[in-house]
């Protein structure tokens, strides 16, 4: 019986986990009325990085700058520009960093295999470790 509550818990606190990452922060007063607009800005906006937040996509912050970042967004889908275009726009005024998976470029390169190359590092610091700790014993 205590493992079917406790059973029934995990599931809700996974359950909310769910609702809590699928919601979004657009607000109504920013929906475009064309639906196939509103997908192109919603596209888009998952895939620019809330400047302030830095991990999560402006259409998941509710940072002031992200409202603005959508809202420009939507203004330049209604004065007809592709998605190319307004990538554009926002990686010269912004930088690569702006995306939340920018491309392989010489700059950015660095973003890309740091990662990587810092796990890496990390593996070398423990297993060194284990095996100076090992001698002692």
């Amino acid at each position: 019986m205590i493992m079917k509550k406790k059973f029934i818990k995990i599931l809700l606190i996974f359950f909310f986990q769910f609702l809590i990452n699928s919601s979004y922060a657009v607000e109504p007063d920013e929906i475009l009325i064309d639906k196939k607009q509103e997908i192109m800005a919603r596209n888009i906006s998952k895939n620019i990085r809330c400047m302030v937040c830095q991990n999560q996509s402006i259409d998941e912050s509710n940072a002031p700058l992200a409202k603005d970042l959508r809202i420009l967004i939507r203004n330049k889908i209604k004065q007809g520009k592709t998605d190319k275009e307004i990538y554009k726009f926002l990686t010269d005024r912004y930088g690569d960093f702006i995306l939340l998976k920018p491309p392989i470029k010489l700059i950015t390169i660095a973003l890309w295999f740091l990662p990587f190359v810092f796990v890496l590092i990390g593996f070398l610091i423990i297993y060194l470790h284990n095996k100076k700790s090992k001698k002692i014993n």
